[in-house]
């Protein structure tokens, strides 16, 4: 067994150094043709080192910063081939592929970047956070209650954009000698202003049910995801219905770490392909598009797992059910919303239907909704996120001529 998965890391390994070139290739042609970037333009640059697996915090991101680029030029600075192709092709703002340091070194000495965006912790931040003269601020890449969230890492940055008050009771919890009044700024979730979209079906009648989750994670502590515990069991249940119209949305890296995880994967795209055929009229829908949003807004109930989906989906407002991790040691922080959410066992998934009835009459569970929005979000009225996002950066771009003047 282990001989066969160190096969399968070499695999892996060679594709994606070969899948890295050739999009090093196609970038070299394609940046040649767009000529070099317009001097001094750039006043915000998102830092973004990883490659295409991790686009995902990258994508969310999209909509907030092309109506940030509004007031302020932003531009996107990958290090890696496999990142940059596809973001040169579906961002909304300018990306520049700097693969190495010194590219790095000739963009930071030719713009007037005054804020660096984080979207995750990734070490080779670290490369870009040694200069100066700029803020540097991690805004994470989602808003949930997972160990992720509470790292000491969030001290490297000079400040953090957070959702809310939960984001900030679960930080004060953990760090110690951390400044929250002045490096922690509340904005809200802007991505909840953008969730809109074409449907891929005509609506109708049916109740629409979004089934989100994670991957299966590289270690115990970390197990959240339900496709192989709870996923099979809710996917056939709800495909036999005909109340029902299922969207399956499973996180990219589904499989990576455990073949069975991606097996049943595999068996739950079958039986959405098995089930259009059976009724055409269904339309039930396997997403695996890079737009997040229209889901979100259009499913009358969602089904996640501990991830930043739960807080995607809280942040528009409408039912959800949390996945219970079947694995024990699985670590769950109980001190915020999953304290009170709605729990599903692996054993009541084939149950699904019944359940989901149920709470759609559950006035209780509607109150409860309502407090915990409002706790990790805020004001949640459309534009109001937003608008703490624009404030935030404006307070950062007059600390920053406040600072620059100071120390001429």
């Amino acid at each position: 067994m282990t001989i066969r998965k160190d096969v399968g890391l070499a695999v892996k390994l060679v594709q994606e150094v070969v899948a890295s070139r050739r999009a090093q290739k196609r970038l070299a042609g394609r940046l040649l043709g767009d000529g070099p970037l317009p001097v001094g333009r750039f006043k915000i640059a998102v830092y973004f080192a990883d490659g295409a697996v991790n686009l995902y915090q990258m994508r969310q991101w999209y909509r907030p910063l092309a109506v940030l680029a509004e007031t302020w030029p932003v531009i996107v600075l990958s290090r890696t081939g496999t990142g940059a192709l596809p973001m040169s092709e579906e961002c909304p703002v300018p990306v520049t592929y700097v693969r190495k340091v010194a590219d790095l070194e000739r963009v930071v000495a030719e713009q007037d970047i005054r804020i660096v965006f984080y979207v995750n912790q990734n070490a080779r931040n670290f490369q870009m956070m040694r200069y100066p003269r700029c803020w540097h601020v991690f805004i994470n890449h989602g808003e949930s209650d997972k160990m992720y969230m509470v790292t000491n890492q969030i001290k490297a940055y000079d400040y953090a954009f957070i959702a809310g008050d939960a984001a900030l009771a679960r930080l004060d919890r953990v760090l110690w000698g951390y400044d929250f009044d002045k490096r922690a700024i509340k904005i809200g979730r802007p991505q909840a202003d953008h969730y809109s979209g074409g449907l891929p079906y005509v609506p109708d009648e049916r109740q629409v049910v979004l089934y989100a989750p994670t991957w299966e994670g590289d270690r115990p502590t970390a197990a959240y995801g339900s496709i192989a515990t709870h996923g099979v069991a809710l996917a056939t249940a709800l495909l036999a219905s005909p109340r029902h119209r299922l969207i399956y949305r499973p996180h990219p890296r589904s499989g990576v770490a455990d073949e069975a995880y991606g097996a049943a994967n595999r068996r739950i795209v079958a039986l959405i392909k098995a089930a259009n055929a059976r009724d055409p009229a269904a339309h039930h829908v396997y997403d695996t598009g890079a737009e997040l949003g229209w889901q979100l807004a259009a499913a009358d109930m969602a089904i996640v797992d501990i991830s930043a989906m739960v807080y995607d989906r809280l942040a528009a407002g409408k039912a959800l059910l949390v996945t219970r991790p079947a694995d024990l040691a699985a670590e769950i922080d109980t001190g915020g919303y999953l304290a009170a959410c709605e729990w599903l066992d692996a054993s009541a998934a084939s149950s699904i239907v019944g359940t989901l009835d149920a709470l759609a009459h559950d006035p209780d569970a509607e109150a409860r909704l309502g407090v915990w929005v409002e706790r990790y979000f805020g004001d949640a009225a459309p534009g109001a996120a937003t608008a703490r996002f624009h404030a935030a950066v404006q307070f950062l771009m007059d600390e920053w001529v406040r600072f620059d003047a100071v120390r001429r």
